[in-house]
């Protein structure tokens, strides 16, 4: 390494974090020798670490996983990559004496840019660093694209560095194939992966190609290629998890629930992964699998971002099931108090019900309906879909009515070119006896959510714009959640901004439509198609500041 290229590493910034002090000092005189005397920082817990990277943006992190007490490195690396308090630039090494296969599985989920096992020297540290940010300086470009969610110029942008730089070929491949998946090009995602795979079997072209067969309904033939990966490498957890996807909505839930299983024996730290197989196993009857995964869920999310509510909820479901109803409220209090949402307060309440429900103890059953029905004519709140359901499925059963009509008719709304969820909601109707009702309902809402929406696009294709922009202003707020709405709304945004200039304000709303869309309804075309004309009108628009 010349002199210039050693001088690039003395004026970075570095986060030490470690809970033993003389490992602290170890690596600070390490990098001090190597010239970095200034920008060093130290953390000696998970509460320390996440604080100095809420201030400083550091370009190096070296992370011990095992820090005692609290947090582990991966949650570290977990809340920081979830919360943005890095950016893909920032290169994170994560130390540890442990060489056990759980602990590695465990922090490459999360994907730590290099693994360094104890003891470390000088050369192996500043090697391992130096490739890694030759390596980042390749992506830098397709990285920050992707940060502004301008899929298709990151797809593009790793076909130009293809051509430049080949030695990096494999990277950019797998790169691109992901942004496509992302911008909804899924045929031309495939062809990446099976140009791959013709070279080579690589466990993540065959996983990423069986994803694809998945997402297209095609669970039988992307099953072999998930099993060939499993043989072929055992601790390739991805493909695990999407075998067992395939195999639930194939409807072989007992296998499913196998392959899970295995997953969670090699990686049991999975936060949602035991959440995963608690669900399953509960949905199968499996009380003893599901509660010992939905605790194993709760204990390794103590100090993790990615705690869930619905191992606490599941677990209380389980409580339920054998008869224990005070540990089940005695969850759904705790749950509460953890997640103080009002979709979790529904949540709850649902819960609560159905404990009540399954255990016989209709009157309190009946209340918790009531309660819940009250709940929602206070609330502004659109739950998801599975949530609105259950909601429905509790209260008709205790025998409340106009709740959840009201609550399925929104849900229709919200999802009026949804054919799968209008069947769904009709068979609702005929198990409470109210098939020509809810049929009506269905029909109804289905109407009228298409009229409040083709509203705004009418008035656009006539020119007046001004007019179109506020009726779809009321549709969204009217529809929160209903993704077409949404779509159409950010395009009406859009085809604004390209008649009378760019804006501003317009270029904000429409972002903020966009990513919402895109939360709701993740991979679609038109997100990435509208996301690369914002950014055409309006670069600064799709960048985070």
């Amino acid at each position: 390494m010349d002199k210039n290229e050693l001088s690039a590493w003395c004026n970075k910034h570095y986060l030490i974090i470690d809970d033993f002090s003389g490992m602290r000092n170890m690596l600070r005189d390490m990098l001090r020798r190597l010239g970095v005397v200034r920008h060093v920082d130290h953390a000696s817990d998970g509460a320390e670490a996440i604080a100095a990277l809420g201030k400083t943006r550091y370009d190096v992190v070296l992370c011990d996983y095992n820090l005692g007490y609290g947090r582990t490195g991966q949650q570290i690396l977990e809340e920081a990559k979830i919360r943005e308090l890095i950016g893909p630039a920032c290169i994170w090494l994560m130390i540890s004496a442990e060489k056990s296969v759980e602990t590695v599985i465990g922090a490459a989920e999360y994907q730590p840019d290099g693994y360094l096992v104890k003891p470390i020297t000088e050369g192996l540290l500043l090697a391992r660093l130096d490739r890694i940010w030759k390596k980042k300086q390749i992506f830098k470009h397709i990285d920050q694209a992707y940060d502004a969610r301008d899929y298709l110029k990151a797809a593009r942008l790793c076909d130009a560095r293809l051509a430049s730089d080949p030695i990096y070929a494999l990277d950019l491949l797998r790169m691109k194939a992901s942004l496509l998946v992302k911008s909804g090009e899924t045929e031309q995602a495939q062809a990446v992966y099976q140009q791959v795979l013709k070279e080579r079997d690589y466990a993540w072209a065959k996983t990423g190609l069986a994803k694809i067969l998945i997402q297209n309904g095609e669970q039988e033939a992307a099953k072999p290629l998930l099993q060939e990966v499993i043989a072929e490498n055992r601790h390739y957890l991805e493909a695990y998890d999407q075998l067992a996807l395939a195999q639930q909505q194939l409807g072989q839930l007992e296998e499913a629930e196998q392959v899970l299983q295995s997953a969670a024996d090699l990686s049991p730290n999975s936060v949602l992964r035991q959440k995963n197989l608690g669900t399953l196993a509960l949905k199968r009857g499996d009380i003893a699998v599901a509660e010992k995964a939905f605790r194993k869920s709760v204990a390794v999310g103590e100090h993790s971002v990615l705690k869930t509510p619905d191992a606490y909820l599941g677990l209380a479901r389980v409580c339920g099931q054998k008869n224990d109803a005070k540990e089940a409220l005695r969850l759904l209090k705790t749950v509460q108090g953890e997640f103080d949402t009002e979709e979790i307060q529904l949540r709850a309440k649902i819960t609560e019900g159905l404990v009540y429900h399954e255990s016989g103890d209709w009157i309190n059953a009946r209340k918790s309906g009531e309660e819940l029905g009250a709940i929602l004519s206070d609330s502004a709140a659109h739950p998801d879909v599975e949530t609105s359901l259950d909601m429905a499925r509790l209260l008709f059963a205790v025998g409340v009515k106009d709740a959840p009509v009201e609550l399925l008719q929104d849900l229709i709304k919200n999802n009026h070119d949804n054919e799968l969820l209008a069947q769904e909601v009709q068979q609702l109707f005929e198990k409470s006896r109210m098939g020509e009702q809810g049929a009506a309902l269905v029909q109804a809402s289905r109407k009228e959510a298409g009229e409040m929406m083709n509203q705004g696009i009418l008035l656009w294709k006539t020119g007046k714009l001004t007019e179109a922009l506020e009726a779809m202003r009321n549709t969204r707020a009217a529809l929160p959640t209903n993704v077409r709405v949404l779509f159409n709304f950010a395009h009406i945004l859009i085809a604004a901004m390209q008649q009378q200039g760019a804006d501003a304000q317009l270029a904000a709303e429409a972002k903020e439509v966009l990513l919402q869309a895109d939360k709701l309804a993740p991979n679609q075309k038109r997100f990435a198609q509208l996301m690369e004309l914002l950014a055409t009108l309006t670069p600064d628009a799709t960048t985070d500041k």
